[in-house]
Parts: structure tokens; sequence; C-alpha cells
């Protein structure tokens, strides 16, 4: 028996990629089947999905939301945090049952937890309900592990590193509007709290043709929004030998002909260069917004934390951009807590964001990462001190958010619809140009469209607004 398993694997890895898709055709037979397939973590995560659920269109399968009724079963995973894997664990070990009630089902395992070679062999060896684990960057090879499995083998992994990018890929998208467009993969700055560079691997920038090409697909299918993604976009091209850079790029991108705006995230603070700002400002497509990640105000917490900027250097580049326009938006990300931060470095934090005055902030109490260095660092704050400096943090952002907002009363705001208020009757709800949550008096037929909105109030995390019939 199992030398004709070895068999069929073999012959399967020595066939083309339309002549596995016809095989796993034939081998499903006529009845639909469907996928269920969960993404977890970032929204390069999710484009990562969108990629998955493209390849098993191709293959017929349709979807399901319930993995009750799904044929196939792929949770894409993230790695970031520790919690995040035991999260997917729990997840895993509760569909040993569903295996049981369906033992046809296949069960697979995607994203940056399963690049961790150690995971991947946990999963083997104690997940026995599951079939298949794929890498970060193995998208397109999941045809042919579906086909070993269909074909008898009891788990089949591919973890390896490639660099097609899936250009071949269609993806399913989960917007008809909104479009996410990554633009590199990896990332080379190491921070030492970060696991990525460990399961995404180092920077690899798409070409610039098949970026262009793909942006201007989506303009013409009527998408409002693209979203370029990267671990830092700032540094998108640094291995193609000068071709091009993120700001070329965006120049590029904006050129394209269509009613459509640009947006990009996370954009690395050492990377940020003049260029690029100057760039924001002169492209009328490109939104006037940066997401710049401080993590912390401590210039020697900052050094632990190999972010290799200072404080200094940071607000050097606030300044520039204020320069250019006061009122310009801007976001941030923060880690309370980092091994042995201060009270002083603490304090240098909340004296940045009180500068700065950031329109909003993601901020998250530190949590140990195994196989990071910082997982190696000794730490003198207990939880409870890092809780009362979450909170301390949030009530000094919420002021500054609640009297930061206010500037937009009296103003005209371009706001793309994206859905229906969660809080308001009869209200839409949206982002404009500058990242600002508005909502507004609204029609449901106006979601995807850009709307102009007159704004009348503020809150600390949105303000409101009434539709300007043009």
């Amino acid at each position: 028996m199992w030398y004709n398993v070895i068999l069929q694997i073999k012959k399967v890895r020595a066939m083309s990629n339309s002549e596995i898709k016809e095989k796993i055709k034939v081998l499903l037979g006529s009845k639909q089947k469907y996928a269920y397939v969960r993404s977890f973590g970032c929204q390069l995560n999710v484009s990562d999905g969108e990629k998955i659920k493209g390849v098993l269109m191709e293959l017929g399968f349709g979807f399901t939301e319930d993995e009750k009724n799904a044929d196939l079963i792929i949770l894409n995973t993230c790695a970031v945090r520790e919690s995040a894997e035991d999260r997917v664990f729990g997840i895993v070990g509760s569909m040993k049952k569903l295996k049981e009630l369906k033992p046809e089902l296949i069960i697979g395992i995607a994203g940056c937890m399963t690049a961790q070679s150690h995971v991947a062999e946990k999963i083997r060896r104690s997940y026995p309900q599951v079939d298949i684990v794929l890498g970060t960057s193995a998208i397109s090879k999941l045809p042919g592990l579906l086909l070993e499995c269909l074909e008898g083998k009891k788990f089949s992994a591919d973890i390896s590193e490639y660099d097609d990018f899936s250009e071949a890929v269609v993806q399913v998208r989960e917007s008809s509007f909104k479009a996410s467009v990554p633009i590199m993969f990896g990332c080379n700055n190491f921070c030492t709290y970060c696991i990525v560079p460990y399961v995404r691997g180092r920077e690899r920038s798409r070409k610039p043709d098949d970026i262009i090409s793909e942006v201007r697909t989506l303009v013409s299918e009527g998408y409002k929004e693209i979203m370029l993604l990267g671990q830092n976009v700032n540094s998108y091209g640094n291995d193609l030998d000068g071709e091009v850079s993120f700001p070329q790029l965006l120049k590029s991108l904006n050129d394209i002909e269509g009613d459509f705006m640009i947006r990009f995230m996370s954009s690395h603070p050492k990377d940020a260069s003049r260029q690029l700002i100057d760039t924001i400002f002169s492209c009328e497509k490109v939104a006037k917004h940066l997401h710049l990640p401080l993590q912390s105000g401590s210039s020697e917490i900052l050094r632990r934390m190999n972010r290799r900027y200072t404080a200094e250097k940071y607000l050097e580049t606030v300044d520039y951009i204020r320069s250019i326009d006061p009122d310009f938006s801007l976001t941030t990300d923060l880690i309370v807590g980092f091994p042995d931060e201060t009270n002083e470095d603490f304090q240098a934090t909340i004296d940045i964001i009180k500068r700065v005055k950031y329109d909003n902030i993601y901020s998250f109490i530190y949590s140990k990462r195994s196989g990071t260095k910082a997982a190696e660092m000794p730490d003198c704050n207990d939880d409870t001190v890092k809780g009362q400096r979450m909170r301390t943090l949030l009530e000094v952002q919420r002021e500054i958010s609640t009297e930061n907002y206010k500037r937009f009363i009296g103003r005209k705001m371009r706001v793309l619809a994206d859905g229906v208020s969660r809080k308001h009757e009869g209200f839409l709800t949206g982002k404009s140009n500058e990242f600002i949550i508005v909502e507004f008096e609204g029609e449901p037929s106006l979601i995807g469209q850009f709307v102009d909105v007159e704004i009348t109030d503020a809150m600390n995390w949105a303000v409101v607004g009434k539709k300007i019939n043009n």
C-alpha cells in the first residue's frame, strides 16, 4: 500500500499545474464541493487568504461560511503573538471531532505559523486530523498538495520559500471596491520583538510592471481604494538593483487613469525619506495620511528594540511633514511594557503622543514571543504595571483624539462609503482621505462610492456629517 502511495506522490510532483488541476476535478467528482477559508492576523494574511480562495475556485470549489458544511477547511494563520498560535491550535484541536463525523473532510493549515518548521512538525505529530500544511510563499503549490492528499498521502506539506509571488493566482476578493495589493514580502529589519523575518523570510519585491498591471486592472473593474501592502513598503525596490524605488512606484500608480485612492502600510520610520513625503503631497491620488509606527518614545527602548532610529530622528520626520501641512493625519503603533521599560521610558512615549497629536494609535501590551531576542531579555515590570501604563496611554490619546477631530467641523471631506453604521440607524460609515472614520446619513446604494460630506460634529473615534448634494 505505502509503495503505491509513494509512486503516486512522485507522479504528482512530476505533473504540470494544468494536469494537477484536471485530475483534482476528476477526483472531486461532479457534486459541488465547498471550502471554508479563514484568515487570521494582518492585511497581508487576508490578501493571502484571498489568493488561497482563488486557487480553490479554479479547482471548482465553492465557498461556505460554515465549517460544518465544508469539504475542505483551510486556516490561514498568524504568528505575531504566541496567543494567536494557541488560539489556532485550540481551533484545530476542536476539529478532531468534525473529522471523525466526516472522515473525507480535508483540513489544511497555512500562513505564518506553518513557516516555522517546529510548528509544522508539531502539527504532523500531534494533530493527525490535519492533512495539509502550507507555507507563506507556497500558495501556488496548494493544488499539488491537495492532489497528494486525494491520492492517499496522510500528510502533505510545503513550507519552502518561493519567489514567484503567485502572480498567476486569481484572488477572490472580499470587497468589490477596496483591494489590497502586496508589493513586497518579508522583512530585513529584525526588530527584537518580532517574529516576521523568521516566518516570511527576507525582503522580496514584486516587479513594478506586475504591480502596475494589477492596479490598472483593479481600477478598470471599479475598485476605488488600493491598499499597497508590505512589512516595510518604504524599502520596496531595494532588492531590484535600483530599478525603481517606492516613491517612484507611487508616482507610476498615481498616473493610472481613473477615480481611485492609494493607501499603503506599513511604513518604517527609518526609511520614511523626504522624497517619500514629498511624493505623498505631490500625488493627488495618494491619501494624505501616514501610518508611522513609533513603538516607543524612548530612544533607549528603541535601541533595544533594534528599530534603528531615535526618538529625535522620528520627530524630525514628523516636523518635516507638519512644516508642509500642520493638519496632516498621522497614526502610529505603540508597544507598552517592553522588557525593563522604566517610568521615564514610558513618560517619553506619553510626551511624544502629546507633541505629535496622532489622530489614532494602535497600542499593545508587550507579550513575549518565543524565537525573538526580546523574549530572552529580563523584565522588571509585572502585568499590573503594564496594565496601568496602557490605561494611562489610552486616556491621554482619547483626550487628544477628541480635540483633534474638532478641526474637521465645518470642512468638506471626501469619504469612501464602506458600510452601514452600527451606531446610528439610517447612517453610513466610511473613511476619509485622511483615514478618519466618518458617519453620515445616506442610502446603502452609496456603499462603494466616494461621497462629499460636510462635517458637523466630532467624537473621540469618528466625525459625523451630512452628505453634500453635488
